[in-house]
Formats: structure tokens, C-alpha cells, sequence
């Protein structure tokens, strides 16, 4: 409020507070500094520009395009990748054709979907290249020309007037195009670059960036910078060099490096051994016999490599990217749908995303007598019609909407008034004046509006509107005066108000941090506005002050570690280029965290692209939206939101099918590794490829299975992942062997131990049995594994558990009833019961897995799988709980003392009779 301001200064006293406008500058090298030195109205020579562009090269950012071919065979690398590449070759090697389709046909279409989805910078290097001035002004030999913006050099001089996109980064030299002094200082709108709400003065010795534009006023510059080491261009670095592999990715290959581990060594000892055998029951071993192994080996190994996890993965971020669109979220990159779901910084730019990027009407100062109603309307008679001037603008627009008189009203036609003339804006006297009729009253006066300390000059001086407009600019606002003139005299005035204006909050956007800090995502403010602004633009968020400037980024005094641990507990910096939003991004990221990172300026565009998820919002410019990983169609943050509750669902059904297919592919292994080896026993190879075809084609619909929203951000938990699948791939492997020998020593069904599938004295139903019980079993735990809890607390869809049921109740059919050259009938009893015993044994692997979670900690990991990162973790975790004790313990004490003083007080007060009744 501004009507208690204390006690009133002397008029004389109160001054204008002088808020300078913070801008990141750096020096010039020397030699660099000597280039500059050019005479402003006779310019380069030929010869100079000639030796300077072989020196600094075309004023243009450079293109490194990748090869398509190379990218797209890039596809075909890491852990699984290989191992499906391995059983391609050899299935070409063994001539069987058919696994040597169906395997190559998986490659590829895994390649194609990463191919297809995968975001690509160049796309955001051409945004930024179409930002750039085509043609330039320049002083020749002498001569005013135009050329190519290309063409610049440092030294060059280049002509700026009102509507020119700068060419390159210069510095104003003070004069215009005639050699005199200019009459007024630049207005350059530099907000895509800086993110800065309104146009920024500039005036002699000022630096005038790349691609900014000029608002008001024209003045010769000489071109400090070009191409590359432009201040856009560095940001156009900055996106070349960030093609990091993905979060998700990586996932992938750890998961795919223990397979690949467990798989190729047991593979290798069931060769060798199976040869060794061979060679046994034969003198001289053949091609032919080598071959046999050898495709007995491949079928086992087909059947082992989890060769759909990526199609299955890939089309279940595909389900969830079409969600997303539906409510106007679209995903580039695919991946980022799971990297979402684990994000738990989101740093968001201001202006644009957290605000409107329009200047509003805020609470204004009024003088005694005065309502906000009367301060709009003799604004908007003062006002200049049809400007695009932003701060006219969100004048006129307040005046519309607040004022019912001004409702309807276009230009200066208002009703009861009329505007006899009228003086637009003038930088030299930065005020607007109209003489206006009030035909009600019957009088003329004039109105003014301008800047607060012209107005306050005008009506003679006024400390409590000074102050007011102090405390104003102290929290970023911008300030307006308006006066008009007393009845019946025309050069007396008086003061109104001032209007206060400032870039608001969207109207989600509180709301929008709020949810997301309840589901564990912290948000940090990233801007390039000035400090004060920030931290009043938090204030209104409910987002807390610790706003820090760009200094704190660069302190050279402070390790890597302490600016990241700087990163974190901030709650956002101000006055940061695109180089310091990378470089939070990049601190917070060697934290362990998964940034995401929200913008719509071309300054955002760097860090959009180093952020995990970058995420751009509606209206952004072409720069913003190549670089991201997501595009928001709809305005504001609240989609956000849905991205992550959408996410989350998505990373809980790929965590729950990786659970299943990793201990699908432990128990297979062990199983067929200890009855090969102890029993000589083997099962046909089309059964084993018809488990693993018929079980992953049915999981591909957990993409559209119920899924348990966490709270928090998703973490894949590697070593938690892979012990569990051990710990329940070797209780299916317990209760395949179960079945196999009560089937062999209670039922005495032959074993056929060594028999080959052509032998005529095959029985066939162990076969059959054991077919069923590891199509089954395995199959049936994936009720299990798609929750951390119970079964029972979050039910799957019908669509899943039919396409579940149905798959193995058809592998129950073919084994009751037997299919020529393929499975031997077993009968309905050993059919219903080989199924029951599976379904009823996934509740038994439920509750071990809600056992193993329970029993799981992070100090547990550590001690499982300890790594350099896990045990500097626990390490620090460690300390920081000894400090929480430590100042939990303090607190109390201060409690406990607090108490004691408050007691003793009140004793004291009873023994002076001053006990209150």
C-alpha cells in the first residue's frame, strides 16, 4: 500500500531512485579492440574486408549435418542391439531362414522407430540461422551501402534505425548516418535473447546484440563480433556440441549388459559341453554335427534375448505420446515421454512461460480524491491511438476493460469528451499531452502522461508520489505519471496518480508449481531479467525469493561441486545469458538429477536441448521448438502437469514389463543351463521360439494396461531391478524343476532324456508339460511385477488380462489336445492343473517381491552393487542426516528454553498480581 509511507520527507529531499539496468558485458581482447578503431563515415576498404573474413570468417552460424546413413545405422548399437545382431548372424550361418527373417525384421523396425522419433539439432540451427538479418546498411570506402549481412566483419560500420534486426554484435558509437550526434538513444527489443519483458535503452558505448531489434531511434555502430562468436551464435554452439545419449538409453544398456552377460556365458558352457557330448556318441564330429549344436544354441539363445524389450518399450511411449496430443502436449522425442516421469528439477524461463510476456495493468498510487477509474480514463485520453508501443498498449487495454465509459470506444471518440489536440510521445521530453473538452462540466483542460519523474517536475514536485514510485521500481515495477491541468486554469496541474505495469503471472502458473512441487518436482525460475523483477514475479507464484544473480554462476573462487550444490538450493537466477542456463541445467545434472527444462526464446534454446525433457511452450519461437523434446500446443503450464502424471503411468508399465521380461529371461536361462547340463534334456526348438514369439507379442498390450501413479519421480532403481529378477527368476526355475520331477517320479512320464525330436520312441508329454509350465509361469508373474505393492491394490485392465489369459489359455489348448510335429496331448488334467498351479503361484512370487521391496534401502544397493557415485551418495546422504538431527535437535532445545522464559515471565507477573484472569 501506498498511503502509509511513514513520515513525509521535505519535497526537496525526495529524489528518484536510480535503478540501473544489470546487463552481462565482457571485454574485448586487445588486438580484437585495435580492429575497431575504423573512421564511422568512411568505413573498411575492400582489402580490409578481404583480410578479416579470411581472419573471423562469414558472418553466419556453420552447419555440421550428419549423415543420414550413419544415423540411421547408429540405431544399431548397444548391449541387446548387438546380441540380436550376433543371433541374426549366426541364424544366417546355420541357414534358418525364418529366425533370420523374423530377427532382422526386429532390427530394423527398432531402428526405424528411433530413427523416425529422434529430435535432430540441426533443425534448431536452422531456427536460429532464420533469426538472422538478410541484408545490412554499411559504410565502404566511403560509401552507404547494402550487402549481405553474411558479408560483415568486426570493424565494419553499420547504419541502425527503428525496425532493423541487428546483424551482428556491435557497439553504438553515439552518431547518425551524417556524421552528427544522434538526437535520441536506441530502444532494442532483446527479449528473445535475454528474456527481458520490455525494450532496453541503449545508448553511445552500449553493446547491441545479434538478432535483437530496434524499436526507436537510428545510430551508426561498429560490428564487435560475427558468426559464431556472436552472442546467438555462441547459443547456436551450444546446441551443436549437446548430443548426449539418452537417460533412457542408457537404461537400456545396462539392462542389455547384464543379459548379454548371463545369456552369451551360459550359452558358451552349453556348447561347449553340448559338442563335447556329441562327440562322444560319435568318433569324428561333422560339419553337419557342428551345425546342429549350433542351431540348438541359436534357438536357445533367440529364445532368451529379450528381443522384443525395445518394440515393446518403443510402442508403449508411442500409446502414451498420442495421450499426451489428445490434451495438446506434442512429443518430438520418445523417449522423453519416460525421462519425464523422473524428472525432479524443472527450471523454467520467466518471461513468456511464467508470465504472459505482455505488460499488464498492476495496483496503482492514487492521490487523495482519485479512483483507479478516473487514473485509466484521463490515461487513455492522453494516450496515443493505434501505437504499438507495449507500455501504450496494456494502457489502453486496462482503460477498455476497467473504465464502462470507454467499453465500446474506438480511438479518441469518447462520449461526453472530445480530444481538441493531441502531442505523441517525444524521447526528449518523454511525456504525451492532450487538450481535452468535458462537455458534461463544460470545461477544457489538458492531460499528461509520462514518465513519473517529468509528471512530478510538472505539478511542482510531490515526495509521497516519489517515494511511491520508488518502492515500485524496487520490486521490478514500471511507473507512469499522470496529471492534468486545475479547473479553469491551463498551466497549473496537478497529480493524479501514477500507473504501475508490470509482466503478470499466466494465470496457471502458481497453481501449475504448485502441483508440481506436491508430486516431487522442484521449480527453479531461470531468466534474463533484471534481478528485481524475478523475485517479484516468484513473490506472486508463491515460489520463495533465494533468486541469485548470474555472478554466482561465475564465481571463479567456487568448485563445480559447490556452484551445483549453489544450483540446488536457489530457487532461481536472474539476469543469466543462454550460456548460464546451460550451465544450470549442466550443475544440476551432475547432481545425479533428471532436469527438465521449460522456455520459448532463443536464449532457452541451449538449454532446452541440454535439459533431459526440454519442454517448449505455446507461441515460442522456431529456435525454442527445434530444440525441445516436447511442445505445448495449448497456453500456460497446466499441461505440464498432465505430462507427468501421463509419464508416470508409461514409466510404471515399461518398469513392470522390464521386472518380467528380465526374470522371464533368468529363469529360462538357469533352467534349460542345470537340466541341459545335469539331465542331458532338451526341449524342441520351435517350442522355445513359440514361447518367446507368442508371450512378447501378448505383453504388448501393458501399454494400455491400469497403471499406479507414484507420487514421486519415477527412478528405474538398476540394482533393485536386476536382484529381484534373480531372486524370482530362480523360484520359477524352482518350480519348473517341481513340475519336471513330480511329472517324472510320481506320474513316471518318461523324460526322454537325450532322445533327439525324430527319435520314434520319444514319449513327447515331458515336453509338453515342461512347454506349458515355462509359457505359463513366467507369463503369469507380469500380474506381479506392474506394481511395487499387492497384486490386488491397482487391478489390471481387462484388455491386459484377457491378452494374457487368452495366450496362455491357448498354449493350454495345443497341450491338452496335442498339434502333429509340434506338442504331444498331455490331457485336461495335466492342462487345467500345469495353469492353475501358475496362476496360483504368481501370488505366491507376489508376496516376495512386496517383501524384497520392503526390505530394500539405497544402503542396500550400495552394498549389492557399489559403485564410486553410489557410495559418495550414501556418503553424503549419511551427513545430511546427522545435520537434519543435529538442527532438529537444536530447534528443540530453543523450543524447550522458549518455554522456560515464557514460564518464568508468567510466574514473575503472578508474583507481581499482573496474572491476566
Amino acid at each position: 500500500r501506498f498511503d502509509t509511507m511513514g513520515e513525509k520527507t521535505n519535497e526537496k529531499e525526495a529524489q528518484f531512485e536510480d535503478h540501473q539496468h544489470v546487463e552481462v558485458s565482457e571485454e574485448l581482447p586487445p588486438e580484437l579492440e585495435a580492429l575497431l578503431q575504423t573512421e564511422p563515415l568512411k568505413g573498411l576498404s575492400e582489402a580490409e574486408v578481404a583480410e578479416r573474413t579470411a581472419r573471423f570468417g562469414k558472418n553466419e552460424i556453420s552447419e555440421k549435418k550428419t549423415n543420414p546413413i550413419l544415423k540411421f545405422l547408429s540405431y544399431f548399437t548397444g548391449a541387446i542391439a548387438y546380441l540380436i545382431e550376433l543371433a541374426f548372424i549366426l541364424s544366417g550361418v546355420v541357414e534358418d531362414w525364418i529366425d533370420f527373417g523374423i530377427i532382422g525384421g526386429l532390427l530394423v523396425i527398432n531402428a526405424l522407430i528411433g530413427f523416425i522419433e529422434e529430435s535432430k539439432a540441426d533443425a534448431a540451427l536452422d531456427a536460429l540461422k532464420n533469426t538472422l538479418a538478410l541484408k545490412s546498411r554499411v559504410f565502404r570506402d566511403g560509401r552507404l551501402q547494402e550487402i549481405e549481412s553474411s558479408e560483415l566483419v568486426p570493424g565494419d560500420i553499420v547504419a541502425v534505425r527503428l525496425g532493423d534486426i541487428i546483424p551482428a554484435d556491435a557497439r553504438l558509437l553515439g552518431i547518425s548516418v551524417d556524421g552528427s550526434e544522434a538526437e535520441v538513444n536506441l530502444q532494442v527489443d532483446q527479449s528473445a535473447l535475454t528474456g527481458e519483458s520490455l525494450p532496453v535503452e541503449k545508448k553511445r558505448g552500449d553493446t547491441i546484440y545479434s538478432s535483437s531489434i530496434c524499436k526507436q531511434g537510428q545510430m551508426l555502430a561498429v560490428v564487435t563480433k560475427t558468426g559464431a562468436n556472436t552472442f546467438i551464435g555462441r547459443a547456436a554452439n551450444l546446441i551443436s556440441i549437446t548430443n548426449e545419449q539418452g537417460h533412457f538409453q542408457k537404461i537400456v544398456n545396462q539392462i542389455g549388459n547384464f543379459l548379454v552377460v548371463i545369456t552369451l556365458t551360459m550359452v558358451v558352457v552349453i556348447f561347449i559341453y553340448l559338442i563335447l557330448r556329441r562327440k562322444a556318441e560319435v568318433d569324428k564330429l561333422s560339419k553337419t554335427d557342428v551345425f546342429d549344436v549350433l542351431r540348438d544354441v541359436l534357438v536357445l539363445t533367440v529364445a532368451a534375448i529379450p528381443v522384443g524389450l525395445p518394440t515393446v518399450m518403443s510402442v508403449t511411449m508411442a500409446v502414451g505420446a498420442k495421450q499426451l496430443a489428445a490434451k495438446q502436449v506434442i512429443v518430438k522425442r520418445l523417449t522423453a515421454v519416460e525421462e519425464m516421469a523422473s524428472v525432479s528439477v524443472l527450471c523454467s524461463d520467466k518471461t513468456g512461460t511464467l508470465t504472459l510476456n505482455k505488460l499488464t495493468f498492476d495496483e496503482p498510487y492514487l492521490k487523495p480524491g482519485y479512483t483507479k477509474e478516473d487514473l485509466l480514463l484521463y490515461s487513455y485520453l492522453a494516450s496515443e491511438p493505434g501505437a504499438n508501443d507495449p507500455i501504450e498498449m496494456a494502457v489502453r487495454t486496462a482503460a477498455k476493460r476497467d473504465v464502462p465509459l470507454l467499453a465500446d470506444c474506438s480511438g479518441h471518440t469518447i462520449p461526453g469528451f472530445k480530444v481538441a489536440s493531441f502531442v505523441p510521445f517525444n524521447p526528449a521530453t518523454k511525456l504525451t499531452q492532450a487538450t481535452v473538452v468535458d462537455h458534461h462540466a463544460g470545461e477544457t483542460f489538458r492531460v499528461a502522461k509520462g514518465a513519473p519523474q517529468v509528471i512530478v517536475k510538472l505539478v511542482g514536485g510531490d515526495a509521497e508520489a516519489t517515494h511511491a514510485v520508488n518502492l515500485l521500481a524496487r520490486r521490478g515495477l514500471r511507473a507512469l505519471g499522470v496529471a492534468r491541468t486545475m479547473p479553469g486554469d491551463m498551466e497549473r496541474w496537478q497529480l493524479i496518480g501514477m500507473i504501475s505495469l508490470l509482466d503478470p503471472p499466466r494465470p496457471d502458473s502458481a497453481e501449475t508449481i504448485r502441483r508440481c512441487e506436491s508430486m516431487g518436482v522442484v521449480v527453479k525460475m531461470v531468466t534474463g531479467d533484471q534481478l528485481i523483477i524475478a523475485k517479484e514475479v516468484a513473490a506472486r507464484l508463491g515460489m520463495s525469493r533465494a533468486i541469485l544473480d548470474a555472478n554466482s554462476l561465475t564465481d571463479p573462487d567456487a568448485t563445480d561441486t559447490q556452484l551445483a550444490d549453489r544450483c540446488l538450493h536457489a530457487d532461481g537466477f536472474a539476469q543469466v545469458i543462454p550460456e548460464h542456463k546451460y550451465r544450470v541445467v549442466e550443475l544440476l545434472q551432475s547432481k545425479g538429477l533428471l532436469v527438465g527444462m521449460t522456455g520459448d526464446g532463443v536464449n532457452d534454446a541451449p538449454a532446452l536441448k541440454k535439459a533431459n525433457v526440454g519442454i517448449a511452450v505455446h507461441d515460442c519461437t522456431d529456435a525454442a521448438r527445434s530444440a525441445a523434446d516436447i511442445v505445448l500446443l495449448a497456453p500456460g503450464l497446466s499441461t505440464i502437469v498432465d505430462g507427468i502424471l501421463t509419464s508416470r503411468a508409461i514409466f510404471q508399465r515399461m518398469r513392470s514389463y522390464a521386472l518380467y521380461r528380465i526374470t522371464s529371461t533368468v529363469h529360462f536361462l538357469i533352467f534349460f543351463f542345470i537340466i541341459t547340463l545335469a539331465f542331458r534334456w532338451q526341449m524342441k526348438a520351435i517350442l522355445l521360439i513359440f514361447i518367446a514369439v507368442l508371450n512378447d507379442a501378448a505383453t504388448l498390450v501393458i501399454s494400455v494396461d491400469n497403471a499406479q501413479i507414484s507420487r514421486n519421480p519415477d527412478k528405474w532403481r538398476i540394482g533393485q531391478l536386476i536382484t529381484l529378477s534373480v531372486i524370482l527368476g530362480c523360484f520359477l526355475t524352482a518350480l519348473s524343476f517341481a513340475v519336471f520331477f513330480v511329472a517324472r517320479d510320481v506320474f513316471h512320464i518318461p523324460d526322454d532324456a537325450g532322445k533327439q525330436s525324430e527319435d520314434d520312441t520319444k514319449d513327447g508329454r515331458m515336453e509338453t508339460i515342461i512347454y506349458l509350465n515355462v509359457s505359463s509361469a513366467p507369463h503369469f508373474t507380469i500380474f506381479s511385477t506392474r506394481l511395487a505393492g499387492f497384486f490386488w491394490e491397482n487391478l489390471p485392465s481387462l484388455t491386459f488380462t484377457a491378452a494374457i489369459l487368452a495366450t496362455q489359455v491357448f498354449a493350454m489348448f495345443i497341450s491338452i489336445f496335442g498339434i502333429k510335429n509340434l506338442t504331444t496331448a498331455i490331457g485336461g488334467g495335466w492342462g487345467v492343473s500345469l495353469l492353475a498351479v501358475s496362476l496360483a503361484y504368481f501370488v505366491v512370487l507376489d508376496a516376495v517381491k512386496v517383501f524384497v521391496f520392503r526390505m530394500w534401502s539405497f544402503e542396500l544397493t550400495v552394498k549389492l552393487w557399489p559403485t564410486r557415485a553410489r557410495k559418495e551418495r550414501l556418503r553424503h546422504k549419511k551427513e545430511r542426516l546427522i545435520i537434519d538431527e543435529r538442527v532438529r535437535m537444536n530447534v528443540a532445545r530453543i523450543r524447550a528454553i522458549s518455554k522456560a522464559i515464557s514460564a518464568a515471565d508468567a510466574f514473575a507477573k503472578a508474583g507481581r498480581g499482573q496474572l491476566p484472569r
